[in-house]
């Protein structure tokens, strides 16, 4: 009877010691993205929460999908998943540029991890990979769309920018590249690239960008109290001058030009002298409702078509984020062709109203 007790007590030591170690080893895969609420980034962290469930339903891997409002909160999310131990991999969406204390403690504690669309330089070269649609391609479908419409130098341009991170740098830095001649723009609807038709200095550039230009926070709200101050003004230069094209780098931005042309700010003479111009808007992302706004079903169809000329977005979808976290499970199968550092732009290609009839728009109000 006292072996059979012995026995028994090791079993259960060896059990114990066991579990102890699966639990140290760590099985989580962490998603930290934001919370969802409306435009862009709500949608990709639906896709997330999605994709975490089924995940964690097969039963491999758990996944957890911790939504944040702030860089900072997710700097306190990274604490957490440290203090948990458990953590066999973290893709990280960082919502503001403040959030890099929160990927330098992963590095300390050798947490692999995925930077996702907002790259943040000096982490990034740590990142096993940094992933998001091509930023500068992006801003080269615009600058090439703008310039088949017509834009030459001494138009006037209004720049609708999201915020100062990198995902707007690299916006800009494509447009400008596109302009000067330096890459071509590659669009993935028709399989073709494309050229300038005309390479300009950075000088005419500048010109052409420095007068009006916002940090709208990839807020319709934003763009909006901006245009309702300067619109008067706007239409005024470009009534002088030439054309008016506004390179919108987020559709709702977009949005804050059509919502300010439905209120009651803007005076008649100006609105009729806007209609008078040629005005030509783009956007990047692919919400519906802007979808449907370009090809004429939306309530917002007349507006546009009274006051532009055309429209159209870079498609960008947020189901990126999906492919992003099946990028974690590659590498945690060894299934990864990488480097420390790399990174993996997804393709982007020009939606208007010849061809929107051909995508689906997520939902972005």
């Amino acid at each position: 009877m006292k072996k059979v007790v012995i026995i028994l007590l090791c079993m259960l030591m060896i059990v114990s010691v066991t579990a102890c170690t699966g639990e140290s080893k760590g099985e989580t895969i962490y998603v930290l993205g934001p919370t969802p609420d409306h435009g862009w980034t709500a949608q990709a962290g639906t896709y997330a929460e999605e994709k975490t469930k089924e995940i964690t339903d097969a039963g491999k891997y758990k996944a957890v999908y911790l939504p944040a409002s702030s860089g900072e909160d997710q700097v306190d999310q990274v604490q957490t998943i440290i203090a948990n131990g458990d953590a066999v991999g973290v893709v990280f969406f960082a919502l503001e540029d403040s959030a890099k204390a929160g990927q330098e403690a992963l590095i300390a504690e050798k947490v692999p991890f995925i930077s996702f669309d907002r790259i943040i330089e000096g982490p990034d070269k740590y990142a096993i990979l940094n992933a998001s649609g091509d930023n500068w391609q992006s801003g080269a479908g615009i600058a090439y769309w703008l310039q088949q419409k017509g834009m030459v130098l001494g138009d006037v341009m209004v720049t609708l920018i999201g915020d100062n991170g990198t995902v707007c740098g690299r916006r800009q830095e494509g447009f400008e590249q596109f302009l000067r001649g330096d890459i071509e723009y590659f669009d993935n609807h028709t399989g073709e690239s494309y050229k300038t038709n005309k390479a300009w200095t950075q000088a005419e550039i500048d010109e052409l960008t420095a007068k009006y230009k916002t940090v709208s926070n990839w807020s319709a709200d934003g763009a909006y109290g901006y245009l309702e101050q300067k619109i008067g003004e706007i239409v005024s230069d470009a009534n002088a001058l030439g054309d008016l094209y506004v390179f919108s780098m987020d559709d709702e931005m977009t949005f804050g030009f059509l919502n300010l042309l439905e209120a009651n700010s803007v005076d008649d003479a100006t609105k009729a002298d806007l209609a008078a111009l040629d005005v030509y808007v783009s956007a990047i992302g692919g919400m519906a409702e802007l979808y449907q706004v370009i090809d004429g079903t939306s309530s917002q169809s007349p507006t546009a078509n009274m006051y532009f000329d055309d429209i159209m977005s870079v498609y960008f979808s947020p189901k990126m984020m999906t492919n992003v976290i099946d990028y974690m499970l590659d590498y945690l199968e060894g299934d990864w062709e990488y480097k420390v550092g790399d990174g993996k732009y997804e393709v982007v290609w020009i939606v208007d109203k010849d061809n929107v009839a051909d995508y689906e728009g997520f939902a972005g109000h």
